[in-house]
């Protein structure tokens, strides 16, 4: 894992040579219609085998993957991100850390500096329960529903406002998402490619270096260097009161403030609907 270094480049080649060391090692020779070769002292293929496969020079491929300051083309990068059989969010990541033409840095973003028309779409999304998050998913805003779910199905919530670190550090909060196993994934790939546009900043390696510390699945699932795009999904809560409650989630970017995106939880039954207005008007807010 490398997120000590102050230096830009230095950070983004060493999270480069990291990511396409972790991408190598999950094929296997069978897959690509190589032969086995024999014992391998780590698993995936050869640095020799994905050159061979990109149709570079093996040194060049060496050094790229050591992090060394190199130049690289685009066509370079292509055929590298075929060999290693990558998606769209794993090709347009190469990208990014190869240093490649990537979007402006984004300035941060604080609950002080929530324009008042966001949070009034925000509020306005009740009984949708809707909050707004960056980029980081520090938790910016929210509304009346949002509230409401989280203070009646977590009876000691997490006081730093941040998903990934709540959900990581509190068990209760953990239990209580009946998909986490598939969750949890999906959430440090999007965080790991917003990551990587802000290598430069110390307090974002802090993050990852504490919450690394006291959340060994996140330190895990950080080290295998998956990327995604924050898409919608399906989230499912066990409610203590109110049962299975499953919702689809919606991430809808905002225009005045790049970088954050208001994430909706709408219900997807009759059962998830009317629970939620039953909590939401017991809850007398």
């Amino acid at each position: 894992m490398t997120v000590t270094t102050a230096d830009p480049g230095t950070a983004r080649r060493a999270e480069l040579a990291d990511f396409l060391r972790a991408r190598r090692a999950r094929l296997s020779p069978a897959e690509m219609g190589l032969p086995d070769g024999g014992r391998r002292r780590t698993p995936g293929l050869r640095r020799e085998e994905l050159a061979q496969l990109a149709g570079v020079g093996v040194t060049w491929y060496t050094w790229l993957e050591q992090g060394r300051a190199i130049n690289v083309s685009t066509q370079v990068l292509d055929a590298v991100a075929r060999a290693l059989r990558l998606d769209p969010a794993e090709h347009q990541h190469l990208y990014r850390l190869a240093g490649g033409p990537t979007p402006p840095h984004l300035p941060r973003v604080d609950d002080a500096t929530v324009p008042e028309q966001v949070r009034a779409v925000v509020a306005a999304m009740h009984p949708i329960g809707a909050m707004l998050v960056n980029e980081r998913f520090d938790i910016l805003w929210w509304n009346r529903t949002w509230e409401t779910m989280v203070r009646t199905l977590y009876s000691a919530p997490c006081g730093h406002y941040n998903l990934l670190w709540c959900c990581f550090t509190d068990a209760e909060i953990r239990g209580r998402v009946e998909n986490w196993e598939s969750e949890a994934p999906r959430l440090v790939a999007a965080f790991r490619s917003a990551y990587v546009e802000n290598l430069h900043d110390p307090q974002w390696r802090a993050f990852v270096q504490d919450l690394c510390a006291r959340s060994p699945e996140f330190a895990q699932l950080w080290e295998r260097h998956d990327v995604a795009t924050a898409a919608a999904g399906h989230r499912v809560l066990r409610h203590p009161t109110a049962g299975r409650l499953a919702f689809s989630t919606v991430s809808l970017d905002v225009e005045d403030m790049p970088g954050c995106r208001i994430m909706a939880c709408v219900p997807v039954d009759d059962h998830t609907r009317t629970a939620v207005l039953n909590l939401v008007e017991k809850d007398g807010h």
